[in-house]
C-alpha cells in the first residue's frame, strides 16, 4: 500500500470510510462491518474514518467496539459540528465549550484516549472559525487530540483556520463527477502543506456501477434525497457512468477501481476515502493502488467527466447551503 501526507501524519493512500457501517443507504451488518474493519490493516490501509454525526453516535460506538484491542493498528479520525436542529434542520455547531463537550463524547464512544485527526465536520457560521479551531488547539495540547482537520471549507476559511493551528487535512467530497475542489482549494493545501482527503471517491456507489435506477436503492436510502439520484438527472448521470464502464472494461479493471486510480493520480497527491460495509469492497477498492492508467485513459475519463457535467446537486438544498463556508 502506497503512503500519503496528511501533514505531519503519514497515512495509507487508501482511507476507510465508515460511515456505511450503519444505516444510510442500508442496513448493514455490523458484524460484517467490524470484519471490514479488522481486514483493512491486512491490505495496508491504516487510516479509517467516522463521525458523530454518523447514525448520532452510533457509527462511532461501532468503531469502538472494532478497534478494542488493536487500537495500535489504525489511524483514527472522527468529525464534530455536524448537527440536526430539533425540527430535523440541516445546521452546524463550532463554539468552543461544543467542541470540548464532542470531543468528549467521541472518545467515550470510541473507547480511546486520543483520537490521531479531528475534523471540524461543518463550519458553523455563527462562530469565528478562529475561536473553533482555537478551541480544538486546547484539545492538542491536552493530548486529547493529536491533528487536526476541516472539511467543506472554503479556501479563505481554510487559511483562518489554518493561521490558528496547522490543519493536517481537508476533507472535501472530490470524485470524477464531483471536481469542485480542482478550482482552488487543492492548490491552496498544497501551498499551505495540508494534505487533501477526497471523501465519496465513488460518488456514493454511483461510480462503482452497481447502482441501476432509483429502484435499486432501499427505502430509507438517503440517496433518494440527493439530486443526482433523482429523475432526469439520474438518467443523464446514468449516461455518465456508461462512459466510464467502458473505459474500465478497456483496461481490463472495475469501474471503482478506475476511479480511484484516477483519482491516487491526481497532482498535489491526496488521499481516497473510500467507504465500505463489506470486505469484499474494501479489498476491490485497495488493488485499485495497482491500477496505472495510461494519459490517454485519464483524458478520456476527464472528457467524458468534464468539471460541471454531473446532473444535479451533490446535497439537498438545506445541506448543500453549509458547504464551502
Amino acid at each position: 500500500m502506497e503512503r500519503r501526507r496528511l501533514g505531519a501524519l503519514e497515512v495509507s493512500a487508501i482511507g476507510l470510510g465508515c460511515m456505511s457501517m450503519t444505516p444510510v443507504y442500508s442496513n448493514p451488518d455490523p458484524d460484517e462491518a467490524i470484519a471490514t474493519i479488522h481486514r483493512a490493516p491486512e491490505l495496508g490501509i491504516d487510516f479509517i474514518d467516522t463521525s458523530d454525526a454518523y447514525a448520532h453516535g452510533a457509527n462511532e460506538e461501532l468503531v469502538g467496539r472494532a478497534i478494542a484491542g488493536r487500537r495500535n493498528k489504525y489511524i483514527l479520525a472522527t468529525k464534530f459540528g455536524n448537527i440536526r436542529l430539533p425540527d430535523g434542520t440541516p445546521s452546524a455547531k463550532g463554539d468552543p465549550a461544543y467542541v470540548a463537550e464532542a470531543c468528549d463524547a467521541s472518545l467515550r464512544r470510541l473507547g480511546t484516549d486520543v483520537i490521531d485527526v479531528y475534523f471540524i465536520h461543518r463550519v458553523d457560521d455563527k462562530v469565528p472559525i478562529e475561536d473553533t479551531v482555537g478551541a480544538m488547539a486546547k484539545l492538542v495540547k491536552a493530548g486529547k487530540v493529536r491533528h487536526l482537520g476541516i472539511s467543506e471549507a472554503a479556501i479563505s476559511t481554510i487559511r483562518r483556520a489554518h493561521a490558528v493551528h496547522p490543519m493536517a487535512a481537508v476533507q472535501t467530497e472530490y470524485s470524477l463527477w464531483t471536481r469542485d475542489v480542482e478550482n482552488g482549494v487543492l492548490a491552496t493545501c498544497k501551498e499551505l502543506g495540508i494534505g487533501f482527503i477526497a471523501y465519496s471517491p465513488l460518488g456514493r456507489g454511483f461510480l462503482t456501477g452497481t447502482v441501476d435506477n432509483r429502484d435499486s436503492l432501499s427505502p430509507k436510502d438517503v440517496r433518494l434525497s440527493m439530486p443526482r439520484f433523482q429523475g432526469e438527472n439520474m438518467q443523464r448521470n446514468l449516461d455518465l457512468l456508461a462512459g466510464l464502464k467502458r473505459v474500465a472494461a478497456e483496461v481490463g479493471k472495475s469501474p471503482a477501481q478506475v476511479a480511484i486510480a484516477w483519482l491516487l493520480a491526481r497532482t498535489p497527491p491526496l488521499v481516497v476515502l473510500a467507504g465500505s460495509s463489506r470486505r469484499r469492497w474494501l479489498e476491490e477498492n485497495a488493488s485499485a493502488v495497482g491500477v496505472k492508467l495510461s494519459d490517454k485513459t485519464k483524458e478520456e475519463l476527464e472528457r467524458i467527466f468534464a468539471p460541471g457535467v454531473a446532473q444535479g446537486d451533490r446535497y439537498p438544498p438545506g445541506q448543500m447551503r453549509r458547504l464551502g463556508l
